[in-house]
């Protein structure tokens, strides 16, 4: 692990150790928690961009209320 210094505002550092408090762990576990959960949650951010990116443009051209209608008559003829 590697140490580093951080500036917290007064009352931000009070929330963490109340936090740290209310879960019986040092203030470092939950800046780390916090720091690991931002970067997963970016990182899903990112496939979700790359999905819409890979995805963008399908079906451009169609009235989309008429493709539904397409599709759900499909659906009525070929019951599953």
């Amino acid at each position: 692990m590697v140490r580093t210094v951080i500036s917290l505002e007064e009352g931000d550092k009070r929330w963490l150790d109340a936090e740290a408090a209310r879960e019986g762990v040092p203030m470092t576990e939950v800046i780390r928690r916090a720091v690991k959960h931002m970067r997963q949650e970016r990182e899903r951010a990112g496939e979700l961009d790359a999905l819409l990116a890979a995805t963008r443009g399908i079906g451009s051209g169609e009235d989309g209320l008429e493709v539904q209608r397409r599709l759900r008559n499909e659906w009525e003829r070929h019951p599953a």
